[in-house]
């Protein structure tokens, strides 16, 4: 059974500061929590329906309580609750330069929606780019609907909040910096380095003025048809890490 206090709690962590006081967020649904138990986060609660329990009976938790899935109802934040839900504690992640000139990093200039941020972080997961740094004003990664997006790549791709402008002040002079833009150089036609930074921008108005000022290439996907306006950020971001990868 579940208490008052719990489900109070529980709702409590879909607002950031929450999430901040309390340093754990919310993940729901069995592949995203079959993730988080083999990854390195650490579980603080589990709240299961006894048939999941019976088929995981060597879950480890602070806290590991079995309830109805009307029960699951009220704590969830889908309209199909899934049999279970877990309160997660939020990893501790120093970002270390010196793994910046090593591969590729992508780097999310203000991304607000959740989706999108969710989405990027599994197409990283999927063209094996380990780091992404979010500018202090993106969307939170802990973001309920984010963490649903990701569908368990966030254990995956290490994701940090930093600001943009030091992080590259602390780089090379001569790192390579490409930024996606409307009427940037085809990305088919240039030769690419191996080692580099990627610089997604904002998704109404893209890379701002003063990132934009630290990039060294400005890339563009080719517009194949007239009068289409624009490619949804995470889309758009598919395309080009794939062209990082080919």
């Amino acid at each position: 059974m579940i208490s008052k206090n719990q489900i109070k709690f529980i709702r409590s962590l879909q607002l950031k500061k929450h999430r901040d006081a309390h340093n754990c967020f919310v993940v729901e649904g069995e592949k995203i929590v079959d993730e988080i138990i083999k990854s390195d986060f650490s579980i603080y609660q589990i709240f299961a329906t006894k048939g999941w329990l019976l088929s995981n009976p060597n879950i480890v938790a602070e806290q590991t309580h079995k309830i109805s899935e009307k029960e699951l109802s009220r704590i969830s934040q889908h309209s199909t609750p899934n049999k279970v839900l877990a309160v997660v504690e939020k990893a501790e992640r120093e970002l270390k330069i010196s793994t910046i000139t090593k591969g590729l990093t992508l780097v999310l200039d203000e991304i607000k929606d959740p989706g999108n941020l969710g989405t990027i972080i599994r197409v990283c997961d999927w063209f094996g780019v380990e780091r992404i740094i979010c500018s202090k004003n993106s969307v939170d990664i802990y973001n309920s609907k984010v963490v649903q997006a990701t569908m368990g790549s966030l254990v995956r791709v290490m994701l940090y909040y930093d600001d943009i402008e030091d992080v590259i002040n602390q780089l090379p002079s001569d790192f390579p910096i490409y930024g996606a833009y409307m009427d940037g150089k085809n990305i088919t036609d240039i030769v690419i380095e191996k080692d580099a930074i990627l610089i997604i921008g904002n998704e109404s108005f893209g890379i701002s003025d003063k990132v934009g000022l630290f990039i060294k290439e400005r890339i563009a996907i080719p517009n194949q048809k007239e009068g289409a306006e624009s490619l949804n950020v995470a889309i758009a971001t598919s395309i080009l890490l794939h062209e990082f990868r080919r």
